[in-house]
């Protein structure tokens, strides 16, 4: 590539490009938490089925929807960063990352649904553990960025800038890991806990959600402090420690300190784990996720007399709710692609720059109403591929939990369901709950059941209640992607085009689970789920995140350092406020 090529004239530059084959290899790196984040994966089903007929339109104006900015490379140089960058691509730091990130893997650190508030609970003293591991194997960011705890085990970096005026970005991650079933532990390769390096991957619990974002972003740090890189707008690094179990102790604390000192709308941007790199229809895309789904839990609980069961009614309490959840499921949200959703700004991406987009989705998408209003037959098009695509578009539903009934003679006086919900993008919680509410309705009509629906009343005996979890979350606000002059979503495009270079194409996209970002809205309206390592010879390792035998190549381990430190860079140069 030439320095034309470059956002920014530059001398002869360190060369972060893949020199080795692009083959198009489906790798997915979806983090989620909780989530976490599978659905790049999903999207390499939109190849599938694509119909025989061509469309000849031309797609300029789809071509204008989905620019791509220029590879964007940090301007200033030194001797020592230059060093620096060769120093990452050597055995010798190979050698040392590898044991930097086995290490954090080999501290169990596990958050459980059912832990108190911390100091209640031992369970949360293994985060001590974390926070002595980060000080002894970073010790130039513990010298010099200033440390906060917050509750205990929130740790809050902050890496002051010389220029006050400009906005700080934060980079986030969590510490805390899923739990390991028992009963699953001899299934895995390796011990879950072990760090197994294997010359090619490392194993274990957590290595690719998000060991390798907590570890990757301290390592560029690091490095940038031994570089004597000076930054002028201010870095915080933020790292939670429940994300697995909602966040409201780690997270939940940390975002209001930030909002307290920065205030609204106070930070440039954040960058926080999620979606990766996938295959869109025969181009490789990084598609950092630009929104969340909304989420809501509700308790369905049915009261009827209990009994002998050998003289039964002819329906007792499973059996009513059996009835309703059979309703439930026999009514699903229809799917729609509501404006301002990124699916349509990933279609338009795929229509304008693979060769081997699905003509009729391209029909659909040059022939859209606007209106959001009625049937959208481009969502129902997109649903039918996949089900990971259709629920990027569509509210699903699922009930997960169920408890009735005491004893094998003893009839059910009270039975208790538990429904999951992951809002559409565009659509709002009190849609589920007014279709939960007629559903229940039809069925405690027929069985002369009194309902409470979300109105705090108490349980009464022959009825049916419907309540809100606390959990209750709106879709996220939708990260603007503009690339007009200097943008939060320009620099980390021309950032991830620089490390994989300029064939490999930005795409919004968009999560249908929940990261820790939720409880930072306030602080930006740039706020991007992405994991940006990227190894093309593995497509399968972070299938495996939250399931045995989880585990991420060196490669992508290696290219998420190289990716945070260019943007480090690239982002203090940025002529943001």
């Amino acid at each position: 590539m030439s320095e034309k090529d470059c956002l920014i004239p530059q001398p002869p530059r360190r060369d972060y490009q893949e020199s080795a084959r692009r083959g198009r290899t489906l790798v997915t790196i979806f983090g989620l938490a909780s989530i976490c984040w599978t659905t790049v994966h999903l999207y390499a089903f939109l190849a599938i089925g694509t119909p025989p007929w061509t469309d000849e339109r031309p797609i300029s104006h789809l071509q204008d929807q989905c620019p791509q900015v220029e590879p964007l490379f940090p301007a200033n140089h030194s001797p020592a960063l230059d060093l620096m960058d060769k120093f990452i691509l050597s055995n010798r730091w190979r050698n040392e990352t590898i044991s930097h990130l086995t290490g954090a893997v080999q501290i169990p650190s596990e958050s459980y649904d059912d832990m108190p508030p911390v100091g209640q609970d031992d369970r949360w003293n293994i985060f001590f553990e974390i926070a002595d591991y980060m000080k002894k194997t970073f010790p130039e960011v513990h010298k010099t960025l200033e440390l906060e705890k917050v509750n205990t085990h929130g740790l809050l970096f902050t890496w002051h800038g010389s220029d006050e005026s400009l906005k700080p970005t934060v980079l986030m991650a969590h510490q805390d890991v899923v739990p390991v079933a028992k009963s699953t532990v001899s299934q895995w390769t390796y011990p879950p806990y072990s760090g197994h390096y294997d010359g090619k991957y490392i194993w274990g619990r957590g290595v690719s959600d998000c060991k390798n974002t907590l570890i990757g972003i301290m390592e560029a740090v690091e490095l940038l402090i031994i570089a004597n890189f000076k930054p002028k707008r201010t870095l915080i690094l933020s790292f939670g420690f429940d994300e697995e179990t909602l966040g409201f102790e780690g997270a939940g604390h940390l975002a209001p300190v930030l909002l307290e000192r920065y205030g609204e709308d106070g930070v440039s941007m954040i960058i926080d784990e999620g979606s990766g790199v996938g295959n869109l229809w025969g181009s490789q895309f990084a598609m950092p996720a630009t929104a969340e789904k909304g989420y809501i839990d509700v308790e369905i609980v049915v009261r009827m007399p209990g009994g002998h069961s050998s003289i039964p009614p002819a329906h007792n309490g499973i059996g009513v709710m059996s009835e309703l959840i059979t309703t439930i499921e026999a009514n699903p949200y229809e799917s729609h692609i509501h404006t301002g959703n990124p699916m349509l700004g990933m279609l338009a991406c795929g229509a304008a720059h693979s060769p081997d987009f699905p003509p009729k989705l391209r029909g659909l998408l040059d022939h859209r109403d606007s209106n959001d209003s009625g049937k959208d037959e481009l969502a129902l098009e997109v649903a039918e591929i996949s089900n990971g695509l259709k629920y990027l578009v569509t509210t699903s539903v699922a009930p997960d939990v169920i408890e009735g009934g005491v004893k094998n003679n003893a009839l059910p006086e009270r039975t208790r369901l538990l429904v999951n919900h992951r809002v559409n993008i565009g659509d709002h919680t009190s849609v589920v709950k007014d279709k939960l509410t007629s559903l229940a309705e039809t069925v405690a009509n027929k069985y002369n059941l009194t309902l409470h629906a979300f109105d705090d009343e108490a349980e009464t005996p022959r009825s049916i209640t419907l309540r809100a979890e606390k959990t209750l979350l709106e879709p996220a606000p939708v990260t603007p992607t503009s690339v007009d002059g200097v943008t939060p979503y320009g620099i980390l495009s021309g950032t991830t085009r620089a490390l994989y270079g300029s064939g490999m194409l930005m795409s919004p996209g968009s999560s249908t689970g929940n990261t820790d970002t939720k409880e930072y809205w306030a602080l930006t309206k740039h706020i991007f789920r992405y994991g940006p390592g990227w190894d093309p010879e593995d497509d399968k390792s972070l299938g495996r995140i939250h399931t045995v035998d989880e585990r991420l190549s060196v490669k992508n381990h290696i290219k998420t350092v190289q990716w945070y430190s260019i943007f480090i860079q690239n982002v203090d140069e940025a002529s943001l406020p």
